[in-house]
């Protein structure tokens, strides 16, 4: 999630309100207020429309659920694999044969994975809207002063931090049962071993990685 698109914007207003001083405050305070409106209606249409990929396209399994230094590596080995919304497995865009069986772990190996992406949306979702909170409706010269002295930044890396962190424990905690699934398909679908990429260290990992992740921002 890219929250500083309305940060952004709040940078291009603040040397316009430097340069109309004290003779046009309602004009630059109006003019903040519409970008905080207007980056809040962009972080709503943008994740709906990525809500509705992720139930209605195909679910990319070369390049998903993948940790550390290995992830490069990968990304770069791995034919394109995707699972479709009807359950079939496509590698290189081939549908691969399956049986009843092997369709259904695929339909439910995609719906955690798909719940998992669903999760951080919502999660990316709120920790933006908190942020633009954490600007509010100052007037420009309260934000000039909180942008000049840092605590305009600090404010929302304190706000990013205490709204992912939660999210992203209970996502780890979904992990075993992902790479439970992982684990059950490679041995049932030979196609699919290569993409069953979980390791119990990423699962043991996972908090940690987040910890140190969040704690960079």
């Amino acid at each position: 999630m890219n929250i500083p698109q309305a940060a952004l914007a709040l940078c291009l207003l603040l040397p316009l309100a430097a340069q109309a001083g004290e003779t046009a405050p309602t004009g630059i305070n109006a003019e903040i207020r519409q970008e905080m409106s207007d980056a809040r209606q962009e972080v709503r249409t943008e994740l709906a429309k990525a809500r509705r990929d992720m139930r209605t396209e195909n679910l990319r399994i070369d390049n998903s659920l993948q940790f550390g230094d290995r992830e490069e590596a990968a990304v770069s080995d791995l034919p394109r694999a995707e699972i479709t919304p009807e359950g079939d497995l496509l590698i290189e865009g081939k549908a691969q044969a399956i049986d009843a069986g092997q369709r259904a772990q695929l339909l439910a190996y995609r719906g955690q994975v798909v719940a998992i992406a669903l999760a951080g949306i919502e999660a990316g979702e709120r920790t933006a809207n908190a942020a633009l909170d954490a600007v509010g409706d100052s007037s420009w010269i309260g934000l000039m002063f909180s942008a000049m002295t840092g605590r305009l930044e600090r404010d929302i890396e304190r706000t990013v931090q205490q709204n992912l962190e939660p999210a992203m424990r209970d996502i780890c905690r979904q992990l075993p049962m992902v790479m439970a699934s992982q684990q059950q398909l490679a041995s049932s679908l030979p196609q699919f071993q290569p993409y069953a990429n979980l390791e119990p260290a990423d699962v043991e990992d996972c908090e940690t990685t987040i910890r140190h992740e969040l704690a960079t921002i």
